[in-house]
Formats: structure tokens, sequence, C-alpha cells
């Protein structure tokens, strides 16, 4: 590779951010804010699920518009996106379950359908489905459908185990963040595929967020702490802009 195509390259993978414990902490609280965020609109505000897809998906594919478009790296710009997919996946995951009836196990089922054939295609494509390679239009596509997916499936996955699975919010937000504390230990202690173990985390966060935004605006009677879903998503929004102020935001490539 000559040094003008490893700069072309470095250029494209700025546009990811690095993976790092602050961009977990980012990625467990925009999750928490698609369920309480989509949830007011959808439920509070009585719009339906199929409204809320429209409502959320249309700022999703803008988005994603201008984050291929982009020639670097934007923090703001990054989690926006990740913010669209969160809100439009937790609707789409509601009217998978709700909506046309097949339930939770339904629900989980058709997006991990649909993320499994995303990588799929996107591994014999491009030839990897690691992070740290998007950077061209075609790879990044793949990148946010995949997101958008994984979104979806976590929050049916969420759904399941508080709901049909009996854990309850906050016994579902224990499973889950114990499930993402043995994956940081197999990261640290093993040799296994970071690529796997990546979206598994990615995933994992999903149903973490589900269930802890569950926790936080759901009635007392239910299990929750009744903050209401306006205020819980209030909270959540500042607490992510903090967090990117205070957290340094570095691209991808700056971490090899």
């Amino acid at each position: 590779m000559t040094t003008g195509e490893q700069t072309q390259l470095d250029n494209e993978l700025a546009k990811v951010p690095a993976i790092t414990l602050g961009f977990w902490l980012i990625k467990i609280l925009a999750t928490t804010l698609g369920e309480t965020g989509a949830d007011l609109f959808t439920q509070q505000y009585a719009m339906g699920y199929l409204a809320g897809i429209a409502l959320f998906a249309a700022p999703l594919l803008v988005l994603v518009v201008l984050q291929i478009r982009a020639t670097r790296f934007h923090p703001l710009l990054y989690w926006a996106t990740i913010l669209a997919s969160t809100t439009a996946g937790t609707a789409l995951a509601d009217f998978f379950d709700r909506d046309l009836g097949i339930g939770y196990a339904g629900g989980s089922a058709a997006p991990l359908t649909c993320l499994l054939a995303t990588l799929l295609v996107w591994r014999l494509v491009t030839g990897t489905v690691a992070v740290e390679s998007v950077g061209s239009p075609r790879s990044e596509a793949f990148y946010w459908l995949a997101i958008t997916f994984s979104q979806t499936l976590g929050t049916a996955l969420g759904d399941w185990a508080a709901d049909d699975g009996g854990l309850g919010y906050l016994g579902g937000a224990l499973v889950f963040g114990s499930a993402l504390l043995v994956l940081a230990v197999l990261y640290w202690r093993t040799s296994l595929s970071r690529v796997a173990l990546f979206w598994a985390a990615f995933i994992l966060t999903r149903p973490l967020g589900a269930t802890v935004g569950d926790l936080l605006d759901k009635p007392l009677a239910q299990g929750g702490l009744d903050l209401g879903r306006d205020l819980a998503t209030a909270v959540l929004l500042a607490a992510i802009g903090l967090a990117l102020f205070v957290i340094p935001q570095r691209p991808a490539s700056a971490a090899h």
C-alpha cells in the first residue's frame, strides 16, 4: 500500500469512533434514551408504533446519508445517528411484538435473522465486518443497517427477558449487565475474535438500555421507578451531552 493510499484509508476510518470505555458508556446511555424517547412518542403521546417508525426512520435516513457523505469523524453527527437508530429500532421492535402480534419471541427472531443476513452479506461483499474497516460508502451502509437491526433485536430481547422471562426490569438489567462484564473479561483474557465480541457487546447494550429505560419510567406498580418518560428522556439527553463534552472523542484510526 502506498503512502497516499494509507492516508486515504486513515481519513476514511476517521469517521468511525475508537472503541473505548467511553464509547460503551455513551452507547448504553444512548440505548436507554432510545427506549424512553421512543416510548414517549409511541405510547405516552399515543402516536402508535407504525407512525413512530415513520417519525424516527426519516431523520435516521437523513443522518445516515450525512454520515456517509462526511469526509471525517464528527462526534455529534455520529452519536445523533446512533440515537436515531436506537429510537427507530425501539419503535420497530414494539411494532413486531405488539401490532403484528408475533410476541417477543417472534419479535426477536425477525431482527436477528435480518442482522445475521446483513453481517453475512457484508462479509461476503467486503471481506470483513470489522468496525475498523468501515470507510467506503458501501461498508458504511452495511454498518448502519447492521446497527439498526441490532438495536431492534436488543429492544425485543430486553422486553422478552423482563416480561416473558419474569426477570423484571431490574433483574433484566442485572442479567444483561453481567453478560457485558463476561464479554469484557473474554476480551481482556482470551484471544476470541474481537469482531465477534464487539458485535455481541453492541447487541447486548441495547437490551440493557431497554430494561434500564423501563426501570426508570415505568410506574412503581409495574416494578419501575416512575420518573416518567419525559423526565427520564430529558435527564438521559443531558447525560449524553455531558458525556460527549467530558469524554475525549477520537476516530478509530487514532487507536491503531
